[in-house]
């Protein structure tokens, strides 16, 4: 395998005639340099092809402007949205990210975090998982500031962004009360899920409100929050004998395998069972019957969370932070 040849400075400064300091200094974009000599040196570097050494810059800077980014799953269409958020608001102030994936897998999330402190990325926004918190103890004791998006995690002192998660539950099972529903399934994420426990806590108050009472058989956990896992929540209801007639999921993905479980089984939506999903992403509008959901500001929590990170890189906020999100009902076709 032939060795990687980039330009270095030392190969520009012999091209114009001029000192490695002084293609430096224009390079660096530095005053005292005339600009006949400015104009010289990036004509030539742009002909060379010269690209900037970014790491040896961090290195001698010591700040690498580069922040780590820890999510469940970056195809999840919520996460992708988050994402965006996070990725516009780091560009405005010239930072880069780097991304890792670890779905619900503790190891994963251990292995992310290590990586991510090898590349010495100046902090970490992560979605994490319960299991794996004692990955926190060591951030906090080499002092890298972390932001934790989407969840809300107690017994951590470190900042965090969700959104309203137990009014969020409420809304969507209120509403499926109020449209006559009674016998109301929740598919739900795994308990170690702080946004899960928040939606059922939500799920719960509802039917207590209207006196509402149903055996623990209607609540439906799968720890993978996919459409499969929608799907299979479904078939798995109709095999333990359950009535029901309407669905509140835990997001829009099992919403969409619900509905298609249900369509299969020859049950109409809304009318033998209404459904309502959580997080209005992308695709939800389009869907047929288009998909009643809670709507979470995707873009601003991404946006918001490297802002919190952000303060604390530069050092303006010294306590921890907990901003929560407001969530809307947004009614369409399938409840």
């Amino acid at each position: 395998m032939s060795v990687r040849k980039y330009v270095t400075m030392k190969d520009i400064a012999e091209k114009a005639g001029v000192s490695v300091n002084t293609v430096s200094r224009v390079l660096n974009n530095k005053p005292d340099i005339s600009k006949e000599t400015r104009e010289n040196v990036l004509r030539i570097a742009k002909e060379l092809g010269y690209i900037k050494n970014i790491t040896a810059s961090s290195l001698r800077s010591n700040q690498t402007k580069i922040v780590g980014v820890i999510l469940e799953d970056i195809t999840n269409l919520f996460f992708a949205e988050v994402m965006k958020g996070i990725e516009a608001a780091a560009r405005r102030q010239n930072y880069q990210l780097l991304l890792m994936n670890t779905g619900t897998d503790p190891k994963k999330q251990r292995e992310a975090i290590q990586t991510l402190l090898e590349r010495r990325v100046e902090g970490i926004l992560i979605t994490p998982t319960e299991d794996g918190l004692s990955d926190f103890e060591r951030l906090s004791h080499i002092n890298v500031p972390v932001v934790i998006v989407g969840r809300h995690i107690e017994r951590l002192q470190l900042d965090e962004i969700h959104s309203d998660e137990v009014k969020g539950g409420y809304l969507a099972t209120k509403h499926l009360l109020s449209k006559g529903r009674k016998k109301i399934l929740l598919i739900n994420s795994v308990p170690e899920n702080s946004a899960a426990r928040m939606r059922e806590e939500g799920y719960r108050k509802a039917l207590r409100e209207a006196n509402v009472h149903l055996p623990e058989d209607y609540i439906i956990v799968s720890s993978e929050p996919n459409m499969e896992a929608g799907y299979d929540a479904v078939l798995k209801a109709i095999e333990k004998k359950l009535d029901f007639d309407g669905i509140f999921c835990y997001n829009d993905m099992f919403a969409f395998g619900a509905m298609r479980a249900l369509e299969e089984l020859g049950k109409r939506v809304p009318e033998d069972v209404a459904v309502v999903g959580y997080d209005d992403v992308a695709f939800a509008s389009y869907y047929r019957p288009a998909l009643t959901t809670i709507r979470i500001n995707k873009f601003g929590m991404g946006f918001e969370a490297f802002k919190l990170l952000l303060q604390r890189l530069t050092g303006r906020r010294k306590k921890p932070k907990r901003v929560v999100m407001d969530v809307e009902l947004i009614v369409r076709e399938s409840a």
